[in-house]
């Protein structure tokens, strides 16, 4: 199934609407001519743009703005003259405009099978998503930030990521990227995970799609009020997430703070547990990134937690994040006096440290954007970005280049 974007003539559009529908695709706009089509691109964020192959639906610039946001563009040519212009243009994937929707289908599906279940691998290699759990002590050291933009960065790197909000105190990441909240993604996700009715249908469904160019990736909000985190228990977290390393090549998760054993506290062993959801999601994860703020009291914070993380997690599993490094509140060489401090009372020799910018986190939150969107050459950004791709991203494997001999040409001897 696939996300439509249609810009198409009336008799056409008209012929192949229920076939669209009948076969499970979405559409997300039926425009007019391509120039409201790419003004819109980043906003619908369609898998598939539909197009006829006329100058007044097809141009360069729509099939140049589809090639660098990945998006696949496919025209319907009414005659020999608009196909001429699709072939100028350098686009191959051109299917005559009265063709059977079985042919426009080979196209728009890409000519892939994809499994209806999750569980299904048939279509992709065998090695399970990574996931990442993104957890940090109270006190708002910016779990919510690091995790979104963790998910950009990765996705930007060429890689499929869902966003999960499991926090069971009330969901941040909605509001942060404007997305609608008013059904929890990732509690509807562990209902039918824990039906076992989870399959990749059901999660294109539910997620939302945080749109941007090469660096799309899915969202499961998180709850819209702490009373429901009844809904998230061990279990059904667990189930959701193996449903979630089937589908996507990166799983991060935005996790609670509290590391309390509840059920301890009211001596009932079959009482709900408040903290389920972050004990499942730090059990589920490959690596858990641990991030407290660059102050006194976060750093103590910090620190306290790190050690009662580590009775849960082991400490290979955990990279250490400092946030919002600055001099105003460390004094001078803030960044050493860090660094000293984890060594000295933590033992913690390597950790990344993330600088203080307020205009950059503003600027995101102002547009509800990422900051690879919002404040592409900020520093924090920039911290951000090198420590996904160092931690989580493998580099690429060095390309060999292949030697051609060049003919020396002699002179035949004269004499």
């Amino acid at each position: 199934m696939a996300r439509l974007a249609l810009a198409l003539d009336g008799s056409t559009e008209d012929r192949i609407l229920a076939d669209i529908v009948e076969h499970g695709h979405t559409i997300v706009a039926r425009l007019v001519g391509w120039r409201d089509l790419l003004g819109n691109l980043d906003v619908l964020g369609p898998d598939v743009v539909l197009v006829g192959a006329g100058r007044g639906t097809l141009s360069a610039e729509l099939l140049s703005a589809c090639d660098d946001r990945g998006i696949r563009l496919v025209a319907l040519a009414g005659g020999d003259a608009e196909r001429a212009h699709a072939s100028q243009l350098g686009l191959h994937e051109v299917v005559d405009a009265n063709a059977p929707w079985t042919e426009i289908e080979a196209l728009v599906s890409g000519g892939v099978p994809v499994p209806s279940r999750v569980g299904d691998r048939r279509a992709r290699d065998e090695r399970a998503a990574s996931v990442i759990a993104v957890w940090g002590p109270g006190g708002a050291p910016g779990r919510s930030t690091l995790a979104i933009n963790l998910a950009a960065e990765i996705a930007a790197a060429g890689h499929t990521v869902a966003l999960v909000d499991a926090d069971p105190y009330g969901g941040a990441i909605a509001p942060a990227l404007g997305l609608l909240d008013e059904a929890p993604g990732f509690a509807s996700a562990c209902r039918l995970a824990g039906g076992d009715a989870l399959d990749r249908a059901e999660l294109e469904r539910i997620a939302q799609r945080y749109t941007a160019p090469r660096a799309a990736f899915n969202v499961f909000t998180g709850l819209v009020g702490p009373s429901r985190w009844p809904e998230l228990s061990r279990d059904r977290v667990t189930a959701a997430i193996g449903a979630l390393r089937d589908w996507v090549e990166y799983v991060v998760i935005d996790t609670g703070f509290s590391l309390e054993h509840d059920e301890e506290l009211t001596s009932d062993q079959f009482a709900p547990r408040r903290n389920a959801a972050t004990f499942a999601a730090l059990a589920a994860a490959d690596r858990v990134v641990a991030v407290g703020l660059a102050d006194p009291v976060g750093l103590s914070r910090l620190l306290r937690g790190h050690g009662e993380l580590v009775e849960l997690v082991e400490p290979e599993r955990v990279d250490v994040v400092v946030n919002r490094v600055r001099t105003s509140a460390l004094g001078i060489d803030a960044h050493g006096q860090v660094r000293q401090t984890l060594r000295r009372f933590g033992g913690l020799g390597d950790a990344a440290l993330l600088p203080h910018d307020a205009k950059a986190t503003d600027a995101a939150i102002l547009t509800a954007r990422t900051l690879r969107d919002a404040a592409p050459r900020s520093p924090l950004r920039t911290a951000i970005r090198d420590f996904a791709l160092d931690a989580f991203v493998p580099a690429p494997e060095p390309v060999r280049r292949r030697g051609f001999a060049i003919p020396v040409l002699r002179r035949a001897s004269t004499g």
